[in-house]
């Protein structure tokens, strides 16, 4: 049988590549991005308490109402936007999936995507599997800032969609108003969109606040805005997260939606719509994660990894080029055979030509303990 590949040059993902590798030796993962600290007793209680009710058929294909109620309720206190709930909110089976979902919804063979790399690893995959075209946009090291006149540049006739991920993953940096407004004025007339991966919403660290596109009326009058309870409350494994867009965008949204996946955990979703009641549950996030950032730098100190700046995410980047000459694909497992920590290279979050950094991904969801064991090891190097 002759199998002709709609992505022929994807293989294993680089995450399960290294997981494997780290528990093989016996490494410390800070490679995959999953906390290894305990979930809310009280949200597992609402889990069961809704699972013993009964509740566990099939939810509404757009999601329980009381929760997509309760994200419109964040969503007005948080960035002062007003979301139907009805026709503008959707329950997805995590962030990937919605952020496929848009992809495919929208994007057809021949239109161009320009994205920020590194990147996401799923979002190339998904355009391509749609027969759509990625155009890069390469941030420079350290700072992986966006110069928009560039990205003006790229601009075609054919340019269908520009995807953002703010708090950035794997940078760790935090597009400003300043950038929001240049997207707003770059889209300003033009039938392109805005695909807004904000998982990491919550997770903003030194007093800086997230710019959602759901900030800016004209922008969130093109945008499709994604976001994962998984990064927000833990819980990774439960795959459950949201789009938000407007009402002509949800529906094409859901036509794909409908057939991808059509409903999501129930029980679950009851329980996270009473969970959400009290805000201090997502609000208190910023202070959490910093003073694990924060633990982690101090936890490094006197390593001869630098790291680069990091204002969101639970990744910190750090540069090994005083350590080594060696590729990052080929010095993360070095790090894992000799020292006993796992990361993930930065190169493989190009879908082209990466530019050659000594740069790796460190991920710092982790217990205080894990975090300290990690930084004495990234000491002897």
């Amino acid at each position: 049988m002759d199998i002709h590949s709609k992505l022929p040059h994807v293989g294993t993902t680089i995450f399960t590549v290294m997981s494997a590798l780290a528990q093989k030796h016996n490494a410390i993962n800070l490679s995959q991005g999953f906390p290894n600290f305990p979930t809310s007793e009280e949200l597992h209680r609402l889990v069961y308490e809704y699972m013993q009710k009964g509740y566990n058929q099939y939810a509404p294909m757009a999601g329980v109402p009381l929760l997509r109620q309760r994200i419109a309720d964040k969503i007005a206190g948080m960035y002062g936007a007003t979301v139907d709930p009805e026709s503008e909110i959707t329950i997805t089976a995590g962030g990937t999936q919605a952020l496929f979902s848009a992809i495919t919804a929208y994007i057809r063979p021949h239109d161009e995507v320009i994205l920020f790399e590194p990147a996401y690893d799923s979002y190339a995959p998904s355009v391509e599997v749609n027969g759509g075209k990625i155009i890069p946009y390469t941030l420079q090291a350290p700072g992986y800032q966006v110069d928009w006149q560039k990205v003006s540049q790229l601009i075609t006739p054919r340019t269908r969609m520009i995807i953002i991920n703010t708090p950035h993953n794997p940078t760790g940096t935090v597009m400003k108003a300043a950038d929001l407004q240049a997207l707003e004025r770059l889209t300003a007339g033009t039938n392109m969109l805005v695909l807004s991966d904000e998982v990491y919403e919550h997770l903003i660290f030194d007093r800086l606040s997230h710019q959602s596109v759901l900030r800016y009326p004209d922008l969130r009058a093109r945008s499709l805005a994604v976001y994962s309870f998984g990064k927000t409350f833990h819980h990774t494994g439960w795959k459950i997260g949201y789009c938000v867009a407007p009402p002509e965008l949800t529906a094409e949204f859901r036509k794909v939606h409908q057939f991808n996946v059509f409903a999501v955990n129930t029980p679950i979703q009851y329980a996270l719509a009473d969970f959400m009641a009290n805000p201090s549950t997502y609000l208190s996030l910023p202070d959490f994660y910093q003073q694990k950032r924060d633990f982690f730098l101090r936890a490094m100190e006197g390593s001869r990894l630098r790291p680069l700046p990091c204002e969101g995410t639970y990744f910190q980047l750090v540069d090994y080029s005083a350590v080594s000459n060696e590729p990052d694909v080929q010095f993360v497992r070095s790090l894992i055979t000799d020292v006993g920590v796992a990361a993930i290279p930065v190169s493989v979050f190009y879908s082209g030509q990466a530019p050659g950094d000594r740069v790796i991904r460190l991920c710092f969801a982790k217990t205080e303990e894990t975090l300290q064991e990690a930084g004495e090891l990234l000491k002897r190097i």
